[in-house]
């Protein structure tokens, strides 16, 4: 666990938020190539990683003040404008949004490039995961296994060894890429890849909260949970109904 990676007088560099800025420096390298392929500027991939920055930020700042409501009446600047509370899930949706509007001004397919887009998120968490690891928060329960590890200043509280969750999630997020990459260009329907990225993604993260700390609201479920399982839903939805065909002279690059 090392929450600070170093120390320059009084400028202290955070280990979590240099994963995040690295999270989305390669998410953007990797957006930049995509863009290329369609002909379009690397500026273009620059401002939807921007909006997808901003509308992610103030999605998972919104979707942790409800889950936290306690907390965010009693002091609702502080619960906003902390550092901390970033919940996944309600940056997925605020981050969309964003970069669906952004598409929609520009008049360009969100469903090609929701089929980019899809993957390239899986090694945004991945790397993100990897800096909740060294900040030691979004750890799993405690355990005896040989790979367990100890968290000093856990986030929440561990009293001993626990999974180390964050690795779980970031080692299937790489695998899941490269699973998505290999089946895009055999997908003949415009917003299969993006489906099946909300399938996977919805997958994972309702099975490994069975094995995290976090606090069950209904049914012995979390909120992530239900959360998962809308994305798991929305992703057979679109994959059923709303996936378009492709022509003869169009592919899922």
């Amino acid at each position: 666990m090392h929450p600070i990676l170093f120390k320059l007088g009084p400028i202290i560099i955070h280990t979590y938020g240099l994963m995040m800025a690295t999270a989305f420096l390669v998410s953007y390298l990797l957006l930049a190539r995509e863009v290329r392929r369609l002909g379009e500027k690397t500026d273009f991939a620059s401002n939807m990683v921007f909006w997808a920055a901003v509308g992610g930020l103030a999605g998972a700042k919104l979707l942790y003040a409800l889950e936290n409501l306690k907390y965010t009446i009693q002091d609702p600047l502080g619960t906003i404008f902390s550092g901390a509370g970033l919940a996944f899930h309600g940056g997925l949706f605020g981050g969309t949004l964003a970069v669906i509007v952004y598409l929609k001004k520009h008049k360009k397919s969100v469903g090609e490039y929701a089929d980019i887009v899809g993957p390239i998120l899986l090694v945004g968490q991945a790397i993100g995961r990897i800096g909740c690891f060294f900040a030691g928060c979004c750890h799993g329960k405690e355990c005896s296994l040989p790979w367990a590890v100890t968290f000093p200043n856990a986030i929440p509280p561990a009293s001993g060894p626990v999974h180390p969750t964050q690795l779980y999630e970031a080692l299937y997020n790489v695998i899941i890429y490269f699973v998505l990459i290999k089946l895009r260009p055999r997908l003949r329907k415009r917003w299969a890849t993006f489906s099946l990225y909300l399938i996977f993604a919805g997958v994972e993260r309702f099975l490994i909260e069975f094995i995290r700390v976090n606090p069950r609201i209904l049914f012995g479920l979390t909120v992530f949970q239900y959360t998962s399982l809308a994305m798991i839903l929305a992703g057979i939805f679109i994959l059923l109904f709303l996936a378009e065909p492709l022509d003869k002279k169009g592919y899922n690059r």
